[in-house]
C-alpha cells in the first residue's frame, strides 16, 4: 500500500434513495467501499480558519464524506498534492493507505464523516511530514 499515489484516490458516488419526504444513503462493507469498515468517526464544530488531519497512515484506508456543509481534503503522496472539495452527502473520496492528508476550509455547520478500514492504532500514524516522506522514499 505504501506505493499509493494521489491518483489512487477516487470519488465514490454513494447510492441515493430519493423520496418525496427526503433522501436516504446507505453504505455497505465491500460494496461502496473497497474495504470492511472497522471504525466510523466524524469531525464537527471545527472553528473557521482551523485545519484538521495533518497526518498520514501506513495501512489505514478511508472513505471521507461531507455529511453537511463543505470542506477541502488535500491528499499528498510526498511528491504530488491533490485537493478535493467535498460538499455533497452522497459523494466521498476513497483514500488508500500510504498517503498524507489535510482537511481545511470548513464551512459553518460542516460535518466530516470518515469510514475507516481499521480501529484506531497510533502506530499506524505519521504525524511528522518529514518522517512520512522518508518512509515513502524507501518504498
Amino acid at each position: 500500500m505504501q506505493q499509493s499515489t494521489v491518483f489512487d484516490c477516487t470519488l465514490v458516488t454513494l447510492p441515493k434513495n430519493h423520496q418525496l419526504n427526503g433522501n436516504l444513503t446507505s453504505v455497505n462493507n465491500g460494496l461502496e467501499v473497497p474495504f470492511d469498515i472497522q471504525r466510523v468517526y466524524y469531525l464537527y464544530d471545527v472553528p473557521g480558519g482551523f485545519s484538521r488531519g495533518g497526518h498520514g497512515h501506513k495501512d489505514l484506508q478511508q472513505l471521507i464524506v461531507a455529511l453537511s456543509g463543505s470542506f477541502d481534503l488535500t491528499v499528498d503522496d510526498g511528491k504530488v498534492k491533490r485537493t478535493f472539495h467535498l460538499s455533497r452527502p452522497n459523494i466521498g473520496v476513497y483514500m488508500p493507505a500510504g498517503l498524507w492528508r489535510e482537511l481545511d476550509n470548513f464551512s459553518s455547520g460542516s460535518i466530516c464523516f470518515v469510514l475507516a478500514s481499521h480501529k484506531y492504532d497510533e502506530s499506524d500514524y505519521f504525524r511528522d511530514y518529514e518522517k512520512f516522506t522518508e518512509w515513502k522514499s524507501l518504498k
